[in-house]
């Protein structure tokens, strides 16, 4: 008895250890990868502590291995965008401008219930004031209204003429380009030359820049390296 109450300290302080180690997250925003990790770690934990002839070691090893190669592969997505592509997928814009994507729908087997569903719960029950909704790689959907049906905020007292029924979109990401996201702006590389040299500033020394179609930007320079 004493046995396996102290196999279950351990291997819950070493579940608890690898956790801080790979970051906080909530259930409903894990990865694909990380919620793999999770049902695996689980199940080691599981079969080691109620089979004490399992060595505790061929417990602690899998779950610290597991743990490692999480954390490698987070590094590698974080500094490579394409293997952050292939491992946690992209996000999909399902209704832009007010007009569902029927293909992308289909592709993501999103039936309409999930949309009315997760638009409800987004405190949205008229598809009319959507602007724009995003299936995130977690699969949360993220609702942009529509400037009319935005909240009244200082802001938007400010700015009589509304607001922009098109969201931000990340145009520069830790110094790495998405042309997909000039052209969904309608925007060109000569637009985005002249804001640079505006700025004073070159494309590797932004950690981040976003912009809407109307040429409204915003940009974050990276830290400068102590």
């Amino acid at each position: 008895m004493f046995v396996l109450f102290f196999r279950t300290l351990i291997i819950y302080f070493v579940i608890i250890a690898c956790i801080r180690i790979m970051g906080k997250r909530q259930l409903g925003e894990l990865q694909p990868s990380e919620f793999v990790i999770a049902i695996l770690i689980s199940n080691i934990a599981t079969l080691s502590i109620e089979d004490t002839d399992i060595p505790l070691i061929g417990a602690v090893v899998p779950i610290i291995t597991l743990m490692s190669a999480e954390v490698i592969l987070s590094f590698i997505t974080l500094k490579n965008e394409k293997t952050r592509v292939i491992v946690s997928g992209s996000p999909v814009v399902i209704i832009r401008n007010g007009n569902i994507d029927q293909k992308s729908m289909k592709e993501l087997r999103f039936s309409i219930e999930d949309l009315m569903s997760q638009l409800r719960i987004n405190g949205i029950f008229d598809i009319e004031d959507v602007g724009f909704a995003i299936v995130e790689t977690n699969g949360q959907l993220t609702v942009y209204p529509k400037s009319e049906s935005q909240p009244l905020t200082p802001k938007a007292v400010r700015n009589p003429k509304g607001g922009c029924d098109v969201p931000p979109m990340v145009l520069i990401s830790d110094g790495t380009l998405c042309p997909k996201v000039l052209k969904e702006c309608n925007l060109t590389e000569k637009w985005l030359e002249g804001v640079l040299k505006k700025e004073k500033i070159e494309e590797k020394d932004i950690f981040l820049m976003t912009c809407d179609p109307y040429a409204k930007y915003y940009i974050v320079r990276k830290e400068a390296k102590k």
